[in-house]
């Protein structure tokens, strides 16, 4: 899946959906970016050996890893690299460890190539964003605690289960009412 003669650099996707990964592929394509593609740590690591990218998408929940092994990796890499973090589910726990990893910049999904490619250009944060009044709600700090404790354990639901105090069971039914992707 590489385009020779691009002008834009050599994009690496990390995904693991191959509908999502097809449609970022072309979306990069059609702007001049040459893009190759893993769907988990191991084939990025082998990619790493051939290519040298110039721009990555991870997404943070990979089927076999997480995706901030994958960052971690880019960044050793090259320390140049710009590297955006696309998670379905954003939680404060997983930006904070990405942009100590490497990560240059962290979206939500749904975000479109316009979104990543305008983060691949941010060189500062900004400090006029808005600030959300808003307290966090129980269910909130629950749920970042489950997903911090689950970066901790490298995803391993019942790993996770056991520091929680908690069944196993249990942590599979709010993992399913609030995916990771």
């Amino acid at each position: 899946m590489t385009q020779e003669n691009a002008e834009s650099g050599l994009l690496a996707i990390i995904e693991d959906d191959a509908a999502f990964a097809r449609t970022l592929i072309r979306s990069f394509e059609r702007r001049g970016y040459s893009t190759i593609h893993a769907r988990s740590h191991d084939e990025l690591t082998d990619l790493l050996r051939q290519y040298q990218p110039d721009f990555a998408v991870v997404d943070l929940k990979l089927e076999s890893s997480s995706g901030l092994s994958c960052v971690e990796a880019l960044r050793d890499s090259d320390e140049t690299m710009k590297i955006v973090v696309l998670t379905g589910y954003a939680s404060i726990a997983t930006a904070v460890e990405a942009i100590k990893l490497g990560a240059n910049y962290y979206l939500a999904k749904p975000s479109n190539t316009d979104d990543i490619e305008a983060a691949f250009s941010r060189k500062e944060g900004d400090a006029n964003i808005e600030l959300d009044g808003r307290q966090s709600s129980l269910k909130t700090l629950e749920w970042e605690h489950i997903h911090q404790t689950l970066i901790e354990n490298d995803f391993n639901i019942s790993q996770t289960a056991r520091r929680l105090g908690m069944h196993r069971r249990t942590l599979a039914r709010k993992l399913e009412k609030r995916q990771i992707r």
